[in-house]
């Protein structure tokens, strides 16, 4: 069983598992705590009550580490491009070393129930709410890098208590929330083949145990291949998919990405974004994906051994490249909220194992490239919403071309690569939109 032994800490007795309980039932609001009737499931796939329970040694080694920290020189340029800035950074790091407190979300997610189930010889750990209302619709939602659950906290109660949050009884959701395989409290595979098909597979499996026989899966970043696996493979009573960054890119313009000349016949917001993908691979935005993707072992090595490295790289990704570090106390992500995700990897050591699922991909090819993905496989429902400040903005025209069962298409006037982070209650509305023809099939 592959588990990280130092922050897991099961407590079967009957006294910790009504503690947890209670804890949840305040801090989840409508939503019901207990799980799903789980049967005579046989021993193998028993699901267990999780909590985490970090060991102050380790809070103290994180923050030895970030005071020890050797600094580079200050970056030549005025921006970004070269990396994180160094000013900026050794600011967050102050905090993240004097003032940052793990355990006030560590709390959070204790409120919350927890579980981890074995599931192709990997610990898979998952948070699961069920709303009150009768025929809540259960929807998977998976994260992918450099996020994790932490990113999703956000979205739980306006999913599953929907009325709190301008939305009908109708619209709510029962909500599974699991750690991709090598990420967060999942067990980090110790062989190959964790690609997202197979991570697919292990979702469609917790679904079952679980009990559900009709549900949804929403994805964006690696949630996005993962969950149009789970719909290629026509995963037992999935109905339909919801995505934020799709793969719609079609052959041609793939092909002019990569040197080839432009397709004739484009329109201007296709030009526009074929432009911007260029630019993009220019300024090198795409050159943390090229490592983990060829190198993820060599990457892991300083990421594990500098928590400040791991901020650095982690933040390095363009979904950050317009976050304030902070200094707008009232937009989410908050200083908080990145330092609770970073600190996430740095506790479960799953810098290295979490940069493996690029590694895993790399034969399939780009994320966004319809072909690579295989999408004129996908049969089932799909819906896209696009967000303005995402790294790639997918036309309408290339995304009906990619997916043939497009049920709903829709640009929202704000957020970006991190949607549900950023727009909770955006993002929460508009999967109840995209999900709603689809409850009563």
């Amino acid at each position: 069983m592959e588990t990280n032994r130092t922050t897991e800490r099961i407590d079967l007795s009957r006294r910790r598992l009504l503690s947890t309980a209670a804890a949840g039932i305040a801090a989840a609001g409508a939503a019901s705590l207990l799980p799903l009737p789980l049967g005579a499931a046989p021993a193998g796939d028993a699901i267990r009550p999780f909590r985490i329970d970090i060991p102050d040694e380790q809070l103290a080694e994180l923050r030895r580490r970030l005071l020890a920290t050797r600094w580079p020189d200050r970056e030549t340029v005025p921006d970004q491009s070269q990396g994180a800035q160094l000013d900026k950074l050794q600011e967050l790091v102050r905090y993240w070393g004097t003032g940052y407190d793990w355990r006030k979300v560590e709390a959070r997610l204790n409120a919350l129930p927890q579980f981890a189930t074995t599931i192709d010889g990997v610990d898979i750990h998952f948070i699961h709410v069920r709303s009150r209302p009768p025929n809540a619709l259960p929807v998977i939602v998976t994260h992918g890098w450099p996020g994790s659950m932490i990113e999703q906290l956000k979205i739980i109660d306006p999913l599953t208590n929907p009325t709190a949050h301008g939305g009908r009884a109708e619209d709510a959701f029962d909500v599974v929330i699991p750690s991709v395989p090598g990420y967060g409290f999942s067990g980090r595979p110790t062989t190959t083949g964790w690609d997202p098909d197979r991570v697919a597979r292990a979702w469609a499996e917790l679904m079952k145990r679980l009990g559900y026989t009709r549900y949804v899966a929403q994805g964006g970043d690696w949630g996005t291949p993962i969950s149009s696996a789970m719909a290629r493979q026509k995963a037992e009573g999935l109905l339909g998919i919801h995505i934020n960054l799709p793969a719609t890119v079609p052959p041609e313009v793939a092909a002019s990405l990569t040197g080839g000349p432009l397709p004739a016949g484009l329109s201007d917001q296709e030009r526009a974004v074929v432009e911007a993908l260029m630019k993009s691979g220019k300024n090198g935005n795409l050159a943390y994906f090229t490592m983990m993707t060829a190198r993820p072992q060599s990457v892991g090595y300083g990421i594990t051994d500098s928590p400040v490295g791991l901020a650095a790289w982690i933040l390095v990704h363009p979904g950050f490249a317009q976050w304030s570090y902070g200094a707008d106390a009232g937009k989410s992500p908050s200083r908080d909220d990145v330092l609770d995700n970073i600190t996430l990897y740095w506790l479960t050591n799953t810098a290295a194992s979490s940069a493996r699922l690029y590694w895993e991909n790399g034969a399939r090819g780009s994320v966004i490239v319809a072909a690579a993905q295989k999408t004129n496989e996908i049969a089932l429902p799909v819906a896209i919403t696009v967000f303005p400040e995402d790294v790639y903005r997918p036309p309408e025209t290339w995304a009906r071309r990619a997916y043939r069962n497009l049920i709903y298409f829709h640009e929202v006037d704000k957020g970006g690569h991190f949607a549900a982070w950023e727009q909770p209650e955006l993002f929460s509305a508009e999967l109840r939109a995209a999900f709603r023809p689809l409850r009563q099939s």
